[in-house]
């Protein structure tokens, strides 16, 4: 109570518009909620909360940020609901519990965290979605909240992470389909910032220069990262003046979405034109089977979570060989699309 009315005086607003701004109560106006945070923040509210919270491990909750909306993990996710599965089956020996931190398509991810953390419920977090610059890392780090990141960024506060080995799924493809003989590859951006796109792009361009090819602008198809965005993505293909001869994508959603695409504008993956992609349960019903890259998700979720506890002091002895940096490796499964 002490640090809510402090807060209330700094900002001369009463206690309960303080706590409700905090807790995110619906009749607390925009403005007031953004003073009454960004306040927190600055006289270290959040920090001295969830600290207290995270040094008696009360909570007994590890949150798991993740952003949804159709745009962004279109008409289903089965690739979260296969890492919560491991994640849970370490939290579990714990009596530990996850809760899934879901941040809508339409609001900014560094305002929900704020707005998460301000609660300080979560012994420790979970972030997903990494962009190529994240606020989130240096929040988390500044407030010494225990996280462990599911993807890079140029941001680094010398956390755990741990990433899809989009480099070596980039080399196989670009190598295999060079093999094959193409010189016009293709490939799907999932729209906005995410540090994965270029990551994927960059080991591209540097495994066509090695054949002395290069990864034109207009062979490069940004869309939203679900079957919509792949439907489109087909079009695009279609419509363009030198389309490309094969196609690799980044993201398993958009798979079904460019298959579908493709069928109605007379285009036959594998034929036509090469696909590449990622497996997910959906694409093993695709005909000509898709060659993909797999992994396994659910030891991807107990990876971590074992990352994760081993950096806060309750669990650290627990887990001395927990993985700290690690890219995570994906399997080559040979289909006939490409």
């Amino acid at each position: 109570m002490k640090g809510i009315r402090r807060l209330a005086e700094h900002l001369d607003i009463s206690i309960g518009t303080v706590s409700r701004a905090l807790n995110g109560k619906p009749d607390v106006n925009e403005e007031t909620r953004r003073r009454v945070l960004e306040a927190a923040e600055q006289l270290g509210y959040v920090a001295n909360q969830s600290g207290r919270a995270l040094r008696k491990g009360a909570t007994g909750v590890i949150g798991f940020m993740m952003q949804t909306g159709p745009e962004i993990t279109g008409q289903g996710d089965i690739f979260f609901m296969s890492v919560f599965d491991g994640v849970q089956t370490v939290l579990a020996r714990h009596k530990l519990d996850l809760v899934a931190l879901l941040c809508s398509s339409e609001e900014d991810p560094d305002d929900y965290l704020k707005r998460m953390v301000a609660r300080g419920f979560a012994d420790g977090i979970i972030l997903s979605a990494t962009r190529r610059h994240d606020a989130r890392f240096e929040f988390l780090a500044r407030h010494k909240i225990p996280f462990i990141t599911l993807g890079r960024s140029l941001t680094d506060v010398d956390q755990p992470w741990i990433d899809l080995n989009f480099e070596g799924m980039a080399e196989m493809s670009v190598e295999r389909l060079v093999k094959a003989g193409h010189r016009k590859i293709g490939f799907v951006w999932p729209h906005g910032d995410l540090n994965l796109g270029y990551v994927f792009v960059e080991r591209c361009r540097e495994a066509l220069a090695r054949h002395g090819l290069t990864l034109s602008e207009e062979h490069i198809f940004r869309t939203n990262p679900n079957e919509a965005g792949g439907y489109a993505v087909a079009r695009s293909i279609k419509a363009s003046s030198d389309p490309p001869t094969a196609i690799i994508l980044v993201n398993e959603t958009l798979v079904a979405g460019l298959y579908r695409g493709l069928d109605e504008v007379g285009l036959k993956p594998g034929r036509d034109i090469a696909v590449i992609g990622r497996q997910s349960p959906q694409a093993r019903f695709l005909s000509p089977r898709l060659t993909g890259f797999d992994l396994s998700l659910r030891e991807l979720g107990i990876a971590l979570a074992e990352s994760l506890l081993s950096t806060m002091p309750a669990y650290a002895g627990l887990y001395p060989q927990a993985v700290r940096r690690k890219l995570w490796p994906m399997a080559l499964v040979e289909g006939e699309s490409g």
